[in-house]
């Protein structure tokens, strides 16, 4: 049996090893996530910016129907590339984890956690019978609470022990308060394969165009110093992640708000609320950092 029969046999399951110790549909799957539209992921100081460029194929298409990145959890977003049926399966089994991890433990995912159980459930197809592998890949990025403060060692010995930290009038005291919410948030992302195999990153791309963009980021964000990441704004962020994008846009393309998405996991300066972890980026911001790259 020649070469390129033998190839020809073990195409055929994803869940028969070749000779040589490949898996030929998880290497196909991985083309099929070379072919789609790059996806981009930055740490900053401040969080994780998650950038996408969109493949409008026609005028009359609404890009606002083109989605490549989803929100799965308050402070939780993942990014895809490739086939775009199979990337919405695992966006949905992402919503559903983050939802069975709140009702069995009363408190978010964490990103890594996250990150491990799509690698999981993502595995599970490249040796299953009857299946075949996913042709996507996605980022998984947000922002895990830190620890928060110490508890005072050595309580107020006025208070009534039976006070439970709490004022006269039955309010939280602000100890209390500040001890749940004065936590360092840990901005955290992870690149999952159609291989199951997952890999945490301070920037890096999937899709069209990957060698490219990592290139990119590698000069941009320092090598393996990790103080650059640890120096930089949302706003630097930002403005990093769509230029690495632009690194792969054709000349005749150049991106805009149409055909460019982002999204910014980590409390907002303006906002009020500490609760808001997940924040798109508006075609006037947009607009506005894409004019200053040129």
């Amino acid at each position: 049996m020649n070469t390129s029969s033998r190839q020809q046999a073990y195409d055929r399951g994803h869940t028969i090893f070749s000779p040589d110790g490949r898996l030929y549909q998880v290497e196909y799957a991985r083309e099929a996530v070379e072919r789609g539209s790059p996806s981009v992921g930055v740490v900053t100081s401040e969080g994780v910016v998650l950038a996408a460029r969109k493949r409008v194929r026609s005028p009359l298409l609404e890009p606002d129907s083109v989605e490549k990145i989803h929100r799965v959890d308050d402070h939780l977003a993942v990014a895809t590339a490739g086939h775009a049926a199979d990337a919405r399966q695992l966006v949905d089994a992402a919503r559903k984890r983050c939802q069975q991890h709140r009702l069995q433990y009363g408190e978010p995912i964490t990103v890594s956690v996250l990150a491990s159980d799509l690698a999981d459930h993502i595995q599970e197809q490249t040796q299953s019978g009857g299946t075949r592998p996913y042709g996507a890949a996605v980022l998984v990025g947000g922002v895990d609470p830190g620890p928060g403060p110490s508890p005072d060692p050595s309580p107020n010995p006025d208070s009534s022990p039976t006070s439970d930290n709490r004022s006269a009038d039955g309010t939280e005291s602000e100890h209390e308060r500040e001890s749940v919410t004065d936590r360092t948030a840990q901005p955290a992302l992870y690149e999952v394969d159609p291989g199951g195999t997952f890999y945490g990153w301070r920037g890096t791309a999937i899709g069209d165009g990957t060698a490219e963009i990592r290139s990119f980021l590698e000069t941009e964000l320092g090598g393996s110093d990790s103080s650059e990441t640890q120096a930089l704004t949302r706003d630097h962020g930002l403005s990093i992640a769509l230029d690495a994008l632009a690194t792969t846009a054709a000349d005749d393309r150049p991106l805009s708000p149409t055909t460019v998405t982002a999204r910014v996991l980590g409390p907002e300066p303006e906002s009020e609320s500490s609760s808001e972890q997940s924040t798109p980026v508006g075609d006037d911001e947009l607009e506005r950092v894409l004019d200053a790259l040129e």
